[in-house]
């Protein structure tokens, strides 16, 4: 069932996403071949934020196509699917801001970026700013009982 604004899921869809933690994130490689792997986004609304390598596969997958699929799943059945951009954050105020958020958070949503990066200058330290363009929530039990998945559909 479609959904007229983010805000009829933003409930449900933070629950589960800082519940769940960790996605699958498909890229697109240049031969049009996807490409997945686990990464920790970071949520603010409907706006994701991943810290990641500048020099990574994914990287050049996002360069070449800038459309990434994530996939949560949790045992007790329930998903949630977002369709996104991505884009490089380049502006030093704002990777400093999420640097900090996600050293400031508390986990499992938050961890100290320093492990892996060591300083926030650091020139392999990458914000991908995710922007959904559809969200999906859905369960198991949705389906057994015949409910449709909840959907809301960005710009």
């Amino acid at each position: 069932m479609d959904v007229g604004s983010f805000a009829e899921i933003e409930q449900e869809f933070s629950s589960r996403v800082s519940t769940i933690v960790w996605c699958t994130v498909a890229t697109v490689d240049r031969s049009g071949r996807p490409r997945s792997r686990i990464l920790h986004p970071i949520w603010e609304g409907n706006a994701g934020w991943i810290a990641t390598g500048r020099n990574s596969f994914k990287a050049k997958h996002i360069t070449h196509n800038p459309h990434v699929s994530l996939s949560y799943w949790d045992q007790g059945q329930k998903q949630v699917y977002a369709d996104c951009t991505a884009r490089w954050e380049e502006d030093a105020g704002e990777r400093l801001r999420i640097w900090e958020l996600l050293k400031n958070t508390p986990p499992p949503m938050g961890y100290d970026p320093g492990l892996f990066f060591q300083t926030p200058e650091n020139p392999d330290y990458g914000v991908l700013r995710l922007t959904p363009w559809r969200i999906e929530l859905w369960s198991l039990t949705d389906m057994v009982s015949g409910n449709p998945p909840l959907v809301w559909r960005g710009s």
